[in-house]
């Protein structure tokens, strides 16, 4: 960590994890804030189903390409400029999709959002482990994760709003908004968190030295899969809310925020959990307490689909209880991977958030329309997911027993 982190930030450690915490929303309010206006939208600019489905995989695919980059830069010009810059690009990118007068544009600047959002995101968690010592880091990742998992619930409320109201382009422009109001807070607040000591010369064959490093080391590629899979087998639901909510459960749009609000109380409270967990549970113990949850629940919702028919008045809480499983772990697993390689952390959470948002993207744009269409689909496809995050986890403990104790 900076040396100097004590100097840098005297505020409470919750406000820099609010700071923060904002940060990691906008990846959630740029997805979640504009699918109420699917319809809209497609109306408007005569897009197709598909067309429109391209606006969320492009955002996606764009999100996970510039992954690999945004910490690496900050790893050697700081993390203070590529997350303001990263802001100021994503302004401008929100300004081009509240002004498209065509699907190609709209996808276009959709991509130009995936490019940006993620500078913020990736570097934030670089900036945690610049600031704390490992236990008060997975307190304040905790915290984050709390914070950050009111934007899934909110966004859509917010979307719905201003797209019944306005039309489909304020929900544009407040993204607009919001990037210009994240960008005057982090100009006034953010410190720089990297210390001059630690910055790594920006050169091509410094980078790819960095990313061979990294890539070559098992630990890293199995830790990246065991916290970034999992999180699909919830994510499926969410990108399949409206035929999952509206046609398998029969649920009005006017009650799909029932969904939403259960899901991130099960984020928000297993977060909680886990920062209290923080210094009293060895970390490895805690990973796999979240994994029982997410098998026993994915398990569970297999078997209940399979025997029954999906309800409303069950259906759900499967789901919340699994986001609450994979909260309780994240924080730890994220600190591993950051930790693995501590002179290259911006590095580290640029390839773990690509292949993560790699994963999201090939759920979003390849399996949730293959088996969106049947509950027992999305069940099985569920456990699948978590299965290849429980097997990476696995692995690991049995090859490298020692990291993480």
């Amino acid at each position: 960590m900076n040396p100097d982190a004590h100097h840098i930030w005297q505020a409470p450690r919750w406000a820099l994890a609010v700071l923060l915490a904002m940060l990691g929303m906008l990846g959630p309010f740029s997805i979640d804030t504009y699918i109420p206006a699917f319809s809209g939208i497609a109306a408007s600019l005569n897009a197709t189903p598909v067309q429109m489905q391209q606006t969320l995989s492009a955002y996606l695919f764009g999100f996970a390409f510039m992954s690999l980059f945004h910490g690496a830069l900050s790893d050697s010009v700081g993390r203070r400029p590529v997350v303001l810059w990263g802001l100021a690009a994503f302004t401008v990118a929100s300004m081009g999709c509240a002004l498209s007068q065509s699907i190609g544009q709209l996808v276009f600047f959709r991509a130009v959002q995936g490019l940006t959002t993620g500078a913020g995101i990736v570097v934030s968690r670089a900036v945690v482990r610049d600031m704390f010592p490992p236990a008060q880091a997975q307190k304040v990742m905790s915290q984050i994760t709390i914070y950050f998992g009111v934007a899934p619930a909110v966004a859509p409320m917010i979307g719905g709003v201003l797209f019944a109201h306005l039309g489909w382009h304020s929900v544009f422009w407040f993204l607009t908004g919001v990037g210009v109001v994240l960008w005057l807070a982090n100009y006034r607040l953010l410190p720089e968190t990297l210390h001059l000591s630690h910055r790594q010369p920006l050169k091509i064959s410094n980078l790819m030295q960095g990313y061979w490093q990294l890539g070559r080391d098992p630990r890293f590629f199995l830790l990246s899969l065991a916290s970034g899979i999992p999180f699909n087998g919830m994510f499926l639901y969410v990108l399949s809310a409206p035929v999952f909510l509206g046609e398998h459960l029969a649920l009005p749009p006017t009650q799909f925020f029932w969904f939403f609000v259960l899901t991130i109380s099960g984020i928000m409270s297993g977060a909680w959990v886990s920062g209290r967990m923080a210094g009293r549970i060895a970390p490895k113990r805690q990973i796999r307490y979240g994994f029982l949850i997410m098998l026993s629940m994915a398990v569970l919702n297999l078997l209940a689909n399979a025997l029954f028919t999906a309800h409303a008045a069950w259906a759900m809480f499967p789901i919340a209880i699994f986001s609450f499983g994979w909260a309780v772990m994240v924080p730890v697993v994220t600190l591993l991977v950051l930790d693995l390689h501590p002179d290259r952390r911006g590095m580290a959470s640029s390839l773990q958030a690509f292949v993560g948002s790699s994963a999201n993207g090939l759920v979003a744009g390849v399996i949730a329309p293959l088996v969106m269409h049947s509950t027992l689909g999305l069940a099985a496809t569920s456990l699948a997911l978590l299965s290849i995050g429980l097997v990476a986890w696995v692995l690991l403990r049995r090859r490298w027993a020692s990291i993480g104790a």
